[in-house]
């Protein structure tokens, strides 16, 4: 089912230099996209990621996006240049300790980040977007929490539009970082 919609395709991930969203690259690969779009702010995990997807699984189709979702500008650019067809959003700050003493930076990289994303994605007609969410969106306890349940709200909130919207909650990630 998924190598119906991502083969071919063009692809985008954004996080793609985190623990999710680096595997979520090393496996949609697999799927055989046309291109596949790697957004980061993380000049360091987006070129390692780059490297790898290039050189050690020989998926040259591949392109390194260095910026932030919350430039409204910049994100539509990367829409109209590449026409993602397909977006898996996994960026997001998620450090729950850090994050409850700098709770704007939350609000503003994950709920102002994903409602760019998503306003810029319905305009340039994308057929799928996939939020990934977590657990803690779920009665959220903290900022983070709180942030991400903001997330799924933004989504349920345009869902009568001709682009599939989806939301997943992940739990705690064996060997992401800073997982419990």
């Amino acid at each position: 089912l998924i190598r119906g919609y991502v083969q071919g395709a063009t692809v985008l991930v954004t996080g793609a230099g985190g623990s999710i969203g680096s595997e979520l690259c090393r496996q949609l690969a697999g799927f055989a996209p046309g291109q596949l779009l790697l957004l980061d702010a993380n000049e360091y995990n987006l070129h390692s990621l780059h490297m790898e997807l290039t050189h050690e699984l020989g998926f040259a189709a591949n392109t390194p996006l260095l910026g932030d979702l919350r430039d409204r500008a910049w994100t539509g650019r990367i829409f109209a240049e590449h026409a993602p067809k397909v977006v898996f959003h996994a960026a997001a700050y998620k450090h729950v300790p850090m994050l409850e003493t700098q709770p704007w930076q939350a609000v503003l990289n994950n709920v102002l980040g994903t409602e760019i994303l998503l306003d810029t994605a319905l305009e340039h007609k994308a057929e799928r977007v996939l939020l990934v969410s977590t657990d803690k969106a779920v009665k959220p306890a903290n900022v983070m929490g709180a942030t991400k349940r903001l997330t799924e709200l933004l989504m349920l909130e345009r869902l009568n539009t001709s682009t599939r919207l989806m939301a997943v909650r992940f739990g705690n990630v064996v060997g992401s970082a800073g997982s419990v």
